[in-house]
Formats: C-alpha cells, structure tokens, sequence
C-alpha cells in the first residue's frame, strides 16, 4: 500500500513539473523596441535607436526609451523602490516575481529641430500608436497621468501626497509640451503610452497633423502625418533559462 501512495505521489510531482515546463512556469518577455525596416525615404535611421523625419530644414525625431534610461535619467526619483517618483517607470522596485521585469508606460523622446518654417505645431494628443495585429493605443497627456496618480495620493496629505506633487512637477517639466515652435528653435520632451500587450511585436507610430504653415489668422493650412515603424521580439522566460523569443518578422 506505501508503494502505491509512494508511485501515486511520484507521478502527481512529474505531473506539476511537466505542466510548470509547459506553459504555468512562465511569464512574457520582450526586448527593447528598435526601428523597423523599410522605413520611408525622408527617415534617417541612427544608431541610437532613433528615426528622424527630414524636410527641408525641418527634423522631427522619435527615440523609444527603456526604462533603465529612464532611471539614469532620474536617478534620484528612482532609487527608493516602491515609493520612488520616477513617473514613468517603477524605479528600481523588485517584485515577487523575481527575474520578471514590469512597465508601467511605454515612453518615447521626441525632439524637434525647425530651421525651415516660420513655426510648427505639433499636438502630443494627436500622436497614435497602432499594433500590427490591430490594437491602438492613444498618447496620454498631463490630465491622464494626473488622473493615474492621484489614486496614490491616500487622503492627499502626508508622505503619499508629496510623492504625487514630485512626480506631477516631474512630468511638467520633461512631457512633450503642446506648444509653437518658431523658426530656429528646438524643443523635446517625452511622449508617453501605455505598456504594450505581450503579444504586440510591430508598431507604427503617427504623428498626426504636424502643422507645417499658417494663415494670417493663426489657422493651419499645411500640415503632414509622419509615421515611424518600430519593433521587437517577444516570447516567454522559464525562470532562469534562456528566453524562448519570436522573431518579430515586419
């Protein structure tokens, strides 16, 4: 009879270690976004990772980020775990999942160079991003991510509500600001998303209506969409192992 639980218990764990190997054990993996190819003729492609769209003097470049650059960048906002205010990544939080990594947005760097036009004029609110398998996903401005915040704020007073204020004035200074750009000036700021599904491998991202002229009135009559494709490989990670990753194939 002890032989029989024995043999009974035996198989019951190779059991749990088979369907751990196959599909329980796991969680999604996915490296950095980088250009895609096949990018348009006015796009430069530099070894930073960044596209930039070219005309005439005009340059408007889109850089996706990671939160590791992220938290070099604010350092001192990402260095208390839970409670750091780096408002555009965890900080240096380790979670209980151990090895597994988590993004709380997807974040770009665009930056615009005009030496061409009187002024430009682009609309942070009217950048997309679309999935090639169909999912979109709208930018998220200063009220989102207030609205987002705030639901840390407990009671709004006390160490929860400093911490809201540090990552709002963050955000105030370094968001892609919905403003003119005159001739010779250059500006950037970031440009943030939600985290992407795991099953988003390609994405075009659009910036919609970049006001190029103006009437006498202050009204746009020139404008032009420009989009920029990116990718990355995705897959699964068992524990320790190697990451198992798809190819991403654009």
């Amino acid at each position: 009879m002890f032989a029989k639980v024995n043999s009974l218990f035996k198989t019951c764990v190779a059991v749990f270690a088979v369907l751990a190997i196959a599909g329980c054990g796991y969680y999604h993996y996915a490296t950095p976004l980088r250009p895609a190819g096949g990018q348009k003729s006015s796009m430069t492609v530099a070894d930073d990772g960044s596209i930039t769209f070219t005309q005439d003097r005009l340059e408007v470049r889109l850089r996706p980020m990671t939160d590791e650059e992220l938290n070099r960048q604010f350092a001192s906002h990402s260095n208390a775990g839970p409670k750091s205010t780096n408002p555009y990544t965890y900080g240096d939080t380790k979670f209980w999942e151990g090895e597994q990594e988590r993004t709380r947005f997807t974040v770009f760097r665009l930056s615009v160079k005009n030496y061409a036009y009187p002024k430009v004029k682009i609309d942070p609110a009217q950048i997309q991003l679309v999935a090639s398998n169909d999912r979109e996903y709208w930018s998220l401005g200063k009220q989102q991510m207030d609205t987002y915040y705030r639901a840390y704020a407990i009671g709004y007073r006390g160490n929860e509500y400093n911490r809201y204020q540090e990552r709002m004035d963050l955000l105030n200074r370094t968001l892609f600001k919905n403003e003119e750009i005159f001739s010779g000036q250059e500006k950037e700021g970031f440009v943030v998303f939600p985290a992407l599904h795991p099953d988003v491998r390609e994405i075009d991202v659009t910036v919609q209506d970049c006001v190029l002229r103006f009437d006498y009135r202050g009204e746009p009559v020139e404008s032009v969409d420009i989009t920029y494709g990116f990718e990355r490989d995705i897959g699964r990670k068992y524990g320790d192992a190697e990451p198992v990753l798809e190819t991403a194939s654009k």
